[in-house]
């Protein structure tokens, strides 16, 4: 009986002291950029891997031939390097593009996080794992007050909408929680997120060497400002808001998951527990299992969105990928369905590390 009533006590009592905006924006301004720092090769290791197409495809057909006709493998192989330097004319032109008989061939398409990163330090320098680190820079404060302010807005609001909770359940309930989570997620998503990410994913995706002075001075993006208003006097104001409709639908998963998930094991491991707060350790745990959640489910998404945003518009030409669902059947064709989990450890390893 003790246990009972402990446990409703906890879950009844009413929420004091709402943290002041001002200190919400600051705390996660600063968290957010601590994050960001050291956090951001492992965004560009995912930016890089997610953009990495058709590899698998080109190992199959290379064994394959290889095994049936040497000399078919050998003529698919230089048509396929053929076909790399037309698409990355600076890499192929350079010291970059490996030999043929180099570990580290055009066709390697089992690289992972590791073998990305060491070859993004040996071609483009090690600060080269730090590009695009601007565009985060620049959004990370405003993004973090848009998902909380809008996250404690929503809840609020939608909590009143279906009215107090009875007896023995939580203040907010896991429905409000999900659906503040995922329209905090949304806002987040049209306000900052996508605008920044195009400038991001332009900065991280550019194959130039910081180590030779050539091909810096012939970088086409520099920093966040330049990048977005290149994008906007070649493309138009629209392309800031390429694949916003993954991001959004990526973002609100992900917030929605995030705090229901948090929220629902927080809670019952305090009524189990029969405490009042949990011990710092184990919302250190609960924080990066409920942050992993949904990357599993919505990386597809992410590597969409990627591609989408990479893309250049030109009048007059249609782009490769126009569509979620015309994307995600495309890249499944080409690249099989793993394909759409590119960039998963990376993406884990730095959103768990960031809830933590």
């Amino acid at each position: 009986m003790t246990n009972i009533t402990t446990s409703q006590s906890i879950t009844t009592k009413p929420r004091r002291n709402k943290n002041h905006p001002a200190l919400q924006l600051v705390s996660g301004g600063v968290a957010g950029f601590v994050e960001s720092s050291i956090c951001h090769p492992l965004d560009t290791i995912k930016t890089r891997m997610q953009l990495r197409r058709q590899q698998s495809t080109i190992q199959a057909i290379r064994a394959r031939s290889s095994l049936q006709e040497p000399g078919m493998a050998r003529a698919f192989s230089s048509l396929s390097e053929s076909r790399f330097s037309t698409i990355f004319p600076q890499t192929a032109s350079s010291s970059i593009l490996p030999p043929r008989s180099s570990s580290l061939s055009v066709t390697s398409a089992s690289m992972g996080p590791l073998g990305t990163a060491r070859r993004i330090i040996e071609r483009e320098g090690f600060f080269s794992l730090y590009k695009g680190l601007t565009a985060v820079y620049t959004g990370i404060i405003p993004k973090m007050a848009v998902r909380f302010l809008s996250f404690e807005e929503y809840r609020d609001r939608f909590q009143k909408i279906k009215g107090t909770p009875f007896p023995g359940r939580p203040e907010y309930d896991s429905s409000v929680t999900f659906a503040a989570g995922l329209a905090s997620g949304l806002t987040e998503a049209v306000v900052i997120v996508t605008p920044a990410e195009v400038c991001k994913i332009r900065l991280q995706s550019q194959y130039h060497s910081l180590m030779d002075p050539s091909q810096l001075a012939r970088k086409k993006y520099t920093n966040v400002a330049q990048t977005a208003i290149t994008i906007v006097k070649e493309e138009g104001f629209g392309a800031l808001y390429k694949g916003i409709v993954p991001t959004m639908m990526r973002q609100g998963c992900n917030q929605a998951v995030n705090f229901t998930a948090y929220n629902t094991f927080k809670r019952e491991l305090l009524v189990r527990q029969n405490r009042t707060e949990l011990p710092h350790y184990q919302s250190l745990i609960l924080g990066g299992v409920s942050g992993g959640m949904g990357p599993m489910v919505n990386n597809p998404l992410d590597v969409v969105k990627t591609r989408m945003q990479k893309q250049i518009i030109k009048p007059g030409k249609k782009t490769k990928y126009t569509g979620i669902f015309q994307a995600i059947r495309l890249i499944a064709k080409e690249e099989g369905y793993f394909a759409l989990w590119k960039g998963i450890t990376p993406r884990l390893m730095r959103i768990m590390l960031v809830r933590l």
